[in-house]
């Protein structure tokens, strides 16, 4: 009996450990990248092409004729140009 209480006190302190190792982990990384990371933790918008009607990140798209599309060819598709 006093084995197996041993046993599981020693998992106890490892992952008690783990825990702790792994908060120090993530604080060392915020600190040393910026008070987010250093990831952009803004969501991108999203938009619908108008001639295939896939959504895209509005970075990647392109906007012709008032209208959005995911590619010059599909802004070409559809009678308008880039």
């Amino acid at each position: 009996m006093q084995k197996l209480f041993l046993f599981l006190l020693g998992l106890v302190a490892i992952w008690y450990a783990r825990r702790l190792w792994r908060r120090q982990d993530v604080d060392g990384q915020s600190s040393s990248r910026g008070e987010d990371g250093g990831r952009d933790v803004s969501p991108e918008t999203m938009r619908e092409c108008f001639h295939c009607g896939v959504l895209v990140p509005e970075s990647e798209g392109l906007i012709s004729g008032g209208e959005f599309f995911c590619s010059p060819e599909h802004a070409r598709a559809a009678g308008r140009t880039s």
